[in-house]
């Protein structure tokens, strides 16, 4: 028998592949399935099932793919939508996966028709609950995804999934949810990766309420929505396109790289020390632990991108843009930043000062311009007592409220999120940038005794 999690890094996702007596299925597989395919003929299984908990928004299904390569079943929920595949569960319809019984559960409120798969023991007790995105480790998830109109309507629905439908399986059942710590699916997921009902009722604040009109007042609120959830919602209806395997990102000279350019998105994966010291003119810098969180943000789907990567992480960039939508992949830079320098190519840079350097600048020169790129949360609306705060993904939108006669200091807590908030800004034409290597970290464990 097998019972097994994957994680898309980044995205915080997860997927799991469950076997039995030759019999596999998948819960809401990500777009690459190879790792299923694999862990499946290890085991001497095949594939013939896939159960979706709901429509995603924050990434791929891999369904499509699935069916295609093993003639699987895909059942899918909430059913009064328009699928183009599958076929919806039913509430309390039941599979056997070998001596595994797989039960629908209809658990609405994150989205409508959003199930929740009871599944039992080789003896028939129940065992593993895979929740999708209506209750996490800390957390439940967002009800927001329909608009503020319908705000309290699918809290209220949620509600009534959790306290009359999850809860009363039991403590003792496993809790398998489709996302962990970091997901933009729910704003408060906990680092237990691991967990029972019986821990989040007793440690989960939304399992702690004590009326529904209180689980309204705690969990609906309107987040953050990323704008590739309309594309990922759209796809995730129709199938995504089938393409059989995972493409090839292509090494390409800087002759060839530069041919592209004009037409193409650029993305520079490399850490935020070796970006600020040299870059190829309009370059976003996305570190590769940044990439799968902002890259929906900031790059359109319309046109093809091209990288300045370590050749090495060539196919694990190809899994990230792969997962949420991005097939038109142009190519990395062959032999990196080097090959582009020595061919005499235009490059940029942008400045980088230690903690040390700024605090001694604070203090004599008030010309500068802190701009705090952090989510709101991070510090509880107080923020830095200097600093203008501007959300990384509303810069864009608030260009006016930069200044251009001062030294731009983007501030995050490590540096990695402020080097992109510079790059964006340096490809919008602001010239003088500058920024503090490993941010607000470095900060608080420097000696400057000037507060920011």
């Amino acid at each position: 028998m097998i019972f097994k999690r994957y994680e898309s890094e980044g995205l915080a996702h997860y997927s799991y592949l469950i076997a039995d007596e030759g019999q596999a299925a998948v819960i809401d597989p990500r777009r690459d399935i190879d790792v299923y395919l694999q862990d499946a003929a290890h085991d001497q299984a095949y594939i013939c099932r896939v159960f979706e908990t709901h429509r995603n928004e924050d990434y791929l299904i891999g369904s499509c793919e699935i069916e295609e390569a093993t003639g699987a079943e895909v059942f899918h929920a909430d059913k009064q939508w328009d699928y183009r595949y599958g076929t919806p569960a039913e509430d309390g319809q039941a599979w056997m996966i070998g001596r595994l019984k797989i039960r629908a559960i209809h658990t609405p409120g994150h989205t409508p028709g959003s199930m929740c798969y009871l599944m039992h023991d080789p003896n028939g007790n129940p065992w593993v609950l895979f929740s999708g995105d209506a209750l996490f480790s800390g957390d439940a998830g967002r009800v927001d995804l329909l608009g503020e109109e319908r705000l309290e309507e699918m809290a209220r629905l949620l509600y009534d999934s959790i306290f009359n439908k999850i809860l009363p399986l039991g403590d003792s059942i496993i809790l398998c949810p489709a996302h962990g710590a970091g997901s933009v699916c729910g704003s408060k997921i906990m680092e237990r990766t691991w967990t029972t009902i019986g821990m989040e009722r007793m440690y989960n604040p939304v399992c702690q309420v004590e009326s529904e009109q209180a689980f309204i007042d705690l969990h609906a609120q309107m987040l953050e929505r990323p704008p590739y959830f309309r594309k990922m919602e759209v796809l995730n209806l129709e199938g995504p396109p089938v393409v059989g395997r995972l493409p090839i990102l292509s090494p390409l000279s800087p002759e060839d790289f530069g041919k592209l350019m004009p037409q193409a998105q650029i993305v520079d994966t490399r850490d935020q020390v070796s970006f600020g010291g040299v870059h190829i003119p309009g370059s976003l810098s996305m570190w590769d632990h940044v990439l799968p969180g902002f890259a929906g943000w900031f790059l359109d789907y319309d046109r093809p991108i091209l990288f300045v990567c370590d050749p090495e992480n060539a196919e694990d960039i190809v899994r990230i843009m792969f997962r949420i939508g991005f097939d038109k992949l142009a190519g990395y830079l062959r032999e990196g930043i080097l090959s582009w320098v020595v061919s005499g190519k235009p490059i940029e840079k942008l400045s980088l000062v230690t903690a040390i350097e700024l605090c001694e600048s604070m203090k004599t020169d008030g010309d500068q311009f802190l701009l705090d790129v952090r989510a709101e949360e991070e510090f509880k609306g107080g923020g830095l007592k200097h600093a203008k705060h501007i959300h990384l993904t509303e810069i864009l939108e608030n260009l006016e409220l930069i200044p251009k006669d001062k030294s731009v200091f983007p501030l995050c807590r490590s540096g990695n999120r402020s080097m992109l908030a510079a790059s964006i800004l340096q490809r919008e034409g602001l010239e003088n940038m500058k920024l503090l290597t490993g941010g607000l970290s470095a900060w608080q464990a420097s000696d400057c005794d000037f507060e920011l």
